[in-house]
């Protein structure tokens, strides 16, 4: 059983940074892929970035040049470093693991979620 467990989520005004970071309970060279997911309130969660071990991460175009996806495989972390935040950011943020490389971008394809961690953005 994978354990995933999200930090860094606070509230941030506009324009601003924040970096979320991921801990994996077991070896991430295990995982085919790393996921990060946003739920804002009265929505379906969304993705919004995904990285294979191999390749180069994936991003949803909402976030695309402003959210940077690191996969630290010696660590057993990923982070999501987000810049220039905007109140349409405003989500609970969850990292996500898939054992098998496929449907990266169904949040119910993921084997594995963490608890999430909230992320305000003060326009």
């Amino acid at each position: 059983q994978v354990q995933l467990v999200e930090s860094g989520g606070g509230l941030v005004q506009a324009g601003g940074s924040l970096r979320l970071s991921c801990a994996v309970s077991e070896s991430i060279f295990s995982i085919s892929v790393m996921g990060w997911f946003r739920q804002a309130p009265g929505k379906e969660r969304e993705f919004v970035a995904v990285k294979r071990y191999w390749g180069s991460p994936y991003y949803a175009d909402s976030v695309k040049g402003r959210f940077i996806f690191i996969r630290d495989n010696v660590n057993n972390t990923v982070y999501l470093q987000m810049n220039s935040l905007k109140s349409e950011d405003t989500a609970v943020y969850y990292c996500a693991a898939k054992m098998r490389d496929s449907d990266v971008l169904v949040p119910h394809e993921y084997d594995y979620w963490g608890q999430g961690t909230q992320v305000t953005v003060s326009s």
